[in-house]
């Protein structure tokens, strides 16, 4: 017996959605999903419930590529509350300790913060979605289990201070540029032990993604009305193209016969490819006309091998 179908239209392209506080990433997912009744979707990096911002949503083919928008390069707007150290890491965990912070000045965070910009080890929160053995790790965190994780390398690119107001529990207000896999929430538990008086993520925004900023994206509010509006298809406008999330790499056209023969896996000749990378690159290809086939990858011949495929009139 195969597989039942999921229910729900073929729908292919990107979103980009401006996430709202108070609802996970899969939460804002599964009620676009309805909104649009698509029949396959999923995000590109979740966003803890406290945070907002930029949160692309593949459907469709869109999916398939959905993995170079998680590898992208992200921005974060956050405040971090000095003095006061939670569970999570953040607003919605348990107070552990307590410290006043009313010592610490705006010149010692900027010299903390230089310790953590360029390539540093992290280890991951026991808050993370990163799983062991198939279990996330904050779930057995709410069970009183932590696990041993090691720490993984990441890339801070920038780190600025933004706004500094001291007192008690003071706040700093920092914008970071940062490389796939960083936990805003460790940097601020990483500089409050820095500091020794503690710190938690008290509010955390996501202003871009890769190549999307916020003023690209959408509201679950504003999307819900032109829902109540009007046609479910009317929301389709909103899409990005299918290869969105592979939109910063060079394009290749191929004739109709060339690209029957790519779409059935053959590597093709092609002199643009040689001409627009090295061995390994990785290349959008197209249909004369315009018709997005997948991406491949240039051969050390100057061929073009087909990675990832999209079925058309999916």
């Amino acid at each position: 017996m195969g597989r039942r179908r999921k229910s729900g239209r073929s729908v292919n392209g990107v979103l980009l959605l401006n996430k709202p506080i108070g609802l996970t990433s899969n939460k804002v997912l599964q009620k676009v999903r309805w909104l649009f009744d698509a029949n396959r979707a999923g995000h590109t990096g979740a966003l803890d419930p406290l945070a907002s911002g930029v949160l692309p949503l593949c459907f469709g083919e869109a999916t398939k590529f959905s993995q170079y928008l998680l590898d992208s390069d992200k921005y974060y707007r956050s405040t971090y509350t000095l003095g006061i150290s939670t569970t999570t890491g953040d607003s919605e965990g348990e107070v552990i300790s307590q410290q006043d912070a009313s010592n610490i000045t705006l010149q010692q965070v900027q010299d903390k913060i230089q310790d953590f910009q360029g390539e540093i080890d992290q280890v991951p929160s026991m808050y993370s979605a990163l799983k062991h053995n198939g279990q996330p790790l904050y779930k057995l965190a709410r069970q009183g289990i932590e696990i041993d994780r090691p720490a993984r390398q990441i890339t801070i690119f920038d780190y600025q201070i933004t706004d500094f107001r001291p007192g008690t529990n003071a706040k700093v207000d920092v914008e970071v540029h940062c490389s796939k896999g960083t936990y805003i929430r460790t940097l601020a538990e990483d500089l409050g032990a820095s500091l020794g008086c503690g710190a938690h993520v008290s509010a955390l925004h996501r202003f871009r993604a890769g190549p999307f900023d916020e003023q690209q994206a959408i509201s679950l509010e504003e999307l819900e009305k032109l829902r109540e509006q009007g046609s479910v298809e009317q929301l389709d406008q909103l899409l990005k193209p299918v290869d969105t999330p592979v939109s910063n790499y060079p394009a290749v056209e191929f004739d109709q016969i060339m690209a029957g023969f790519f779409q059935l896996g053959q590597e093709i000749s092609s002199n643009k490819a040689f001409h627009q990378g090295q061995e390994g690159d990785i290349v959008r290809v197209f249909r004369e006309g315009g018709t997005f086939l997948g991406i491949g990858t240039v051969t050390e011949d100057g061929k073009i091998a087909p990675k990832r495929l999209i079925v058309e009139d999916a």
